[in-house]
């Protein structure tokens, strides 16, 4: 009986064995690496045709057209290099399938005031999403906790890692902040024709925003205090947010979100944010003056309100570079699982959008933003290498493949599920 037990748990043991991707985390980088022949995007405005790019000790440590190194020679003829992408805000990691499987997600906590919540800690390292966006070039993902109101901190990884510990690229860069839409119209109306009321969803908004900006002042008085008779883990969690040592992300898209995520940075004397920023575009000259940066969310997706224009999501990018206004593009759609997020950028590249600056919002600008653009983000001397090489086109989905990846000058496996099943499935049909 012992050995039949024994058999079948040697069995499921195989079977889940077999059902991982058969993809490690690589190596620190050893030998120099030397990139020749590719045309050159640094990310800074400059484009080096013929370009020779020299990785070395996981950091970049030439750029030019010519090299007196040897190493290992990669040649990019006829191929682009690029900073990797950074995906600005995602719940990747803690979110394995969208629906259906409770036990695969960890992304949302109960309760309005969570700022002790590190999103870090969660993080899968295991997610097979996770390889997918490797083979599409993005490289680093800052990942957010979601929940109600104050959510908790963020942190920037990089994806290519056994664990969370081995994963971190910059910790706690933000903390997180969801306000209240205050505009459901439809939603309202339904309830009022079942005759359930539905309340004034405006005032139930405003009241929401006290409650928080209260929570706000205490925390702000009690890290005044010299002598505390207690702890207070919620409050603590703040210090780094009110010494600026942290951001307030703000998830705010319609107007009046965002001008109260811009009264939140006058009257805390804080960093902020803002995430989502669908109708930025208006009130882009108010963001400018107080030098408040958009992480656009919703680029693929229709408008927030509707007399928005049916394009405004693919316009907005070029109004705000047009404004002076930092930005990073983002995607944050759950049903392609981030995948596209070189793609958002192109179609505002065909409304308007310089490549170059395209290429910016989606590595310098979001480097900027959060915090680490002094390691990463642009093809520059003594930052990390990571690096991308395309056979095509970036920002276009018909041409660009990523041939080569680097995080840190390690070179990325950029196998995944879905290439296994592709080969899986052409070799079962013959297909050449």
């Amino acid at each position: 009986m012992k050995k039949i037990i024994l058999y079948i748990v040697l069995f499921f043991v195989s079977i889940n064995l077999l059902a991982q991707d058969d993809i490690y985390p690589a190596g620190p980088q050893k030998e120099t690496i030397i990139i020749k022949n590719g045309t050159i995007h640094t990310a800074t405005g400059a484009v080096i045709e013929n370009g020779v790019l020299v990785l070395k000790n996981g950091k970049i440590f030439s750029v030019g057209k010519a090299t007196s190194e040897s190493g290992t020679i990669i040649d990019a003829t006829g191929k682009h290099i690029y900073p990797g992408m950074i995906l600005a805000g995602t719940d990747l990691g803690l979110k394995e399938i969208g629906s259906g499987v409770r036990g695969s997600n960890d992304y949302n906590e109960l309760g309005d005031y969570n700022t002790s919540i590190r999103s870090l800690v969660a993080y899968n390292t295991d997610s097979r999403v996770i390889n997918t966006l490797r083979s599409n070039g993005i490289l680093l993902a800052n990942v957010d906790p979601q929940g109600s109101l104050l959510t908790g901190s963020s942190s920037v990884v990089q994806l290519d890692a056994w664990n969370w510990e081995d994963a971190v690229y910059q910790a706690d860069n933000g903390m997180h902040l969801n306000i209240p839409r205050m505009m459901q119209p439809f939603r309202r109306f339904f309830m009022m024709q079942q005759g359930t009321g539905g309340g004034n969803l405006v005032q139930e908004g405003i009241s929401k925003i006290e409650e928080v900006e209260r929570f706000l002042k205490d925390a702000k008085a009690y890290l005044n205090t010299a002598r505390k008779t207690e702890i207070n883990l919620k409050f603590e969690a703040l210090r780094p947010l009110f010494e600026k040592k942290q951001k307030l992300f703000v998830h705010a898209d319609i107007s009046r979100q965002i001008l109260m995520a811009i009264d939140f940075a006058k009257k805390f004397d804080i960093d902020v944010v803002v995430v989502g920023g669908s109708d930025s575009y208006l009130v882009a000259d108010l963001l400018k003056q107080n030098n408040i940066p958009v992480i656009l969310n919703a680029m693929h997706n229709l408008p927030v309100l509707d007399d928005d224009d049916i394009d405004q999501p693919f316009k907005t990018p070029a109004m705000l570079q047009k404004a002076g206004v930092l930005f990073a593009i983002n995607d944050n759609h759950s049903n392609s699982r981030y995948r596209n997020l070189p793609f958002n950028a192109g179609t505002a590249v065909a409304y308007g959008l310089d490549k170059e600056q395209a290429l910016q919002a989606l590595t310098i600008n979001a480097a900027k933003i959060l915090g680490i653009d002094k390691k990463t983000g642009s093809i520059e001397v003594g930052k990390d290498a990571n690096i991308i090489i395309s056979q095509g086109d970036l920002f276009d989905m018909k041409s660009s493949v990523i041939t080569d990846a680097f995080i840190q000058g390690r070179k990325i496996d950029l196998n995944n599920k879905q290439t296994q099943l592709y080969e899986r499935y052409r070799h079962r049909y013959g297909i050449n």
